[in-house]
């Protein structure tokens, strides 16, 4: 069974959201081992159980229950971690079980690597885990990175000796994945040549958006006054980034055209480039 990712870190941070396992169980609060820190614990008090008034702690947390908790306080020197579960969005709760996967799918393939270089896992913890961390954030990002740029990327962040065994795994299990969202803009120009100056207008959001690293923007006539937009970038933050940096240009050029524009948001789309499962 594969065990549970570990962060480089050896406390976390305030205001991190980490995957713990209850332990122990009071009238006054719970304890709780964290999953991603070895042999560091947190304490829940009871008031940061839940938004409401919690009469009984046991109608929301059970011994031996994983959940998403923020860390609101940290005492390094003396080994406290303060920990809450009313202060966790359900937005914030499903990336950090996303994050928590995808660990778990790094960590898999480290295994993968150490193995095929013959050398233990600590040593590929150290060497590898640990500066694609500090670097990146989460390890299977860098290895994302890898997959969409080359194995050039983290040349000079591990040893040399640990990139062929990597990019052949790399390319054989990671999923390159891509969000797409689309849009609709409603633009009216009450002049004779405002056809022209919607075109322009949408030509140039789009060519100026499409140098970015990793987006495509493709404009769409749905018949007038309305137009789609379709936008793909290797994550949802970035679509919803260049979608509003589009917005603006659009709504500046019109508006100097005495003219109205309008963004109807629609639903995003994930698509993943499927790879080997490890």
């Amino acid at each position: 069974m594969m065990k549970m990712p570990r962060r480089a870190r050896e406390f976390p941070e305030e205001g991190e959201f980490v995957v713990a396992t209850v332990k122990d169980i009071h009238n006054y609060g719970a304890f709780l081992s964290l999953d991603e820190y070895p042999g560091k614990d947190g304490f829940m008090h009871i008031s940061e159980v839940a938004p409401t008034f919690v009469r009984n702690i046991r109608d929301y947390l059970k011994e031996g229950q994983k959940i998403v908790a923020k860390v609101i306080r940290v005492d390094p020197t003396k080994g406290h971690i303060d920990l809450s579960l009313k202060r966790v969005k359900q937005q914030e709760r499903k990336a950090k079980l996303q994050e928590f996967k995808r660990g778990q799918k790094a960590e898999n393939l480290l295994r993968i690597a150490a193995e095929r270089a013959g050398k233990d896992f600590e040593t590929a913890w150290k060497e590898v885990w640990i500066p694609l961390e500090e670097e990146y954030g989460e390890v299977y990002a860098a290895f994302e990175d890898v997959a969409q740029n080359g194995i050039e990327i983290i040349k000079g962040l591990i040893p040399d000796e640990w990139l062929p065994v990597l990019e052949e795994i790399i390319k054989s299990y990671v999923e390159i994945p891509t969000v797409t969202i689309d849009a609709e803009f409603e633009i009216t120009v009450p002049t004779p040549n405002g056809v022209e100056v919607i075109k322009e207008a949408l030509i140039k959001a789009r060519d100026t958006a499409n140098e970015e690293k990793g987006v495509d923007v493709k404009f769409s006539y749905l018949g007038a006054p309305r137009y789609r937009i379709d936008i793909t970038a290797p994550d949802y933050y970035k679509a919803e980034a260049v979608l509003e940096k589009i917005a603006a240009e659009i709504l500046n050029v019109i508006k100097q055209a005495d003219g109205e524009a309008s963004l109807i948001r629609k639903e995003r789309k994930i698509r993943k480039i499927k790879r080997r499962e490890a």
